[in-house]
């Protein structure tokens, strides 16, 4: 699923299509249904709402798209919003709810069950998961002694017509805002500029990661997980790219959160702060750990055995308020050319 970046900035127009998950009971009081709207990814929100409704007998329907466009959907709705929860896969999207004042505090002990500094500064959503950014690269056009060290090199004359970039990912402008604080906005500027130039655009980086192992770029950045998820449909001995980190302290080493919110406005505030607590439990984590996410799960003691490098190997999560909505980084994308 494509979660483009264009309708951070404006109001989505369109309604995200509602998913209705097994489970739910028309026969159930209001009380114990709540409304999602998820940014994640389906087949895990799946699984996880299966099983907190067998836990609680809280009924979810869910809505699952674009977690940008389900955002300003909310902005657009105001109070009259059906959503009682959100769920999100990058913090900016959390951000712009938080800034405008849309959302609840979460019940201390869903953010104590967190690792300290993960989740929202000021309590208004917890951390449920974390992704790394990673420089995926084709084994038959590089070595791994090849791989760039630092983002900033994807930007050089070395790099021209090798270079596979999806701007329209809600996982690229969190990178840009990184650049942004480490280099400036000129710095930010003239490097995506560079990457303009140098790179071959691609809608998704499901389309960046396949064009990747089948030579089509040399390489490019995506999170990690869509290179695990590729290995899994293609098998293991059928691919032809693998993984490889930026340096710690580089822009391009990124690990965040996906997160999720009560909103403000929901009527049902008992149920779905029961569901914000539900994703940070055991059982939850567990699941996040053996599902087709292939992200981290953030509860000690919970691991991806699938996963070759470890979270704390990854390096430090980003702290979720240096990254801001994400507008100032689309905005330079948009100036450069590098997103219409």
């Amino acid at each position: 699923m494509s979660r483009s970046l264009r309708t951070v900035v404006a109001l989505a127009a369109a309604s995200a299509a509602v998913l209705s998950i097994a489970g739910c009971s028309g026969s159930k009081s209001s009380s114990d249904s709540i409304t999602l709207y998820s940014g994640q990814h389906e087949q895990t929100v799946t699984a996880l709402v299966k099983d907190f409704q067998q836990r609680t007998g809280v009924s979810v329907n869910v809505r699952s798209g674009d977690e940008a466009e389900l955002a300003n959907q909310i902005l657009s709705e105001g109070d009259a919003t059906p959503a009682d929860a959100y769920f999100a896969e990058n913090p900016p999207a959390l951000n712009l709810l938080e800034g405008k004042n849309k959302l609840a505090k979460v019940d201390d002990s869903t953010l104590s069950a967190m690792p300290a500094g993960v989740s929202s500064d000021k309590g208004d959503w917890v951390a449920v998961s974390a992704r790394s950014a990673a420089f995926v690269y084709n084994t038959g056009k590089l070595q791994a002694a090849q791989a760039p060290t630092s983002v900033k090199d994807l930007a050089t004359p070395a790099w021209k017509g090798r270079l596979g970039v999806a701007p329209s990912e809600t996982d690229f402008a969190p990178i840009v805002s990184r650049m942004i604080t480490a280099s400036g906005v000129p710095a930010t500027r003239a490097w995506l500029q560079g990457l303009k130039d140098n790179g071959k655009v691609y809608e998704s980086n499901e389309d960046l990661i396949a064009a990747v192992d089948r030579g089509e770029v040399d390489g490019g950045v995506v999170d990690h997980y869509y290179w695990y998820r590729l290995r899994e449909e293609k098998g293991e001995g059928n691919i032809h790219s693998a993984l490889s980190y930026f340096a710690q302290g580089d822009p391009g080493a990124l690990v965040d959160i996906s997160g999720a919110a009560v909103l403000a406005s929901s009527k049902h505030q008992t149920a779905a702060q029961k569901w914000l607590a539900y994703l940070v439990s055991q059982p939850a984590q567990q699941i996040i750990a053996t599902s087709e996410s292939f992200e981290y799960p953030l509860v000690s003691g919970v691991t991806d055995t699938r996963l070759t490098r470890s979270l704390q190997d990854s390096g430090p999560i980003a702290k979720a308020s240096d990254l801001g909505d994400g507008s100032q980084a689309i905005e330079l994308m948009q100036e450069t050319g590098l997103l219409s």
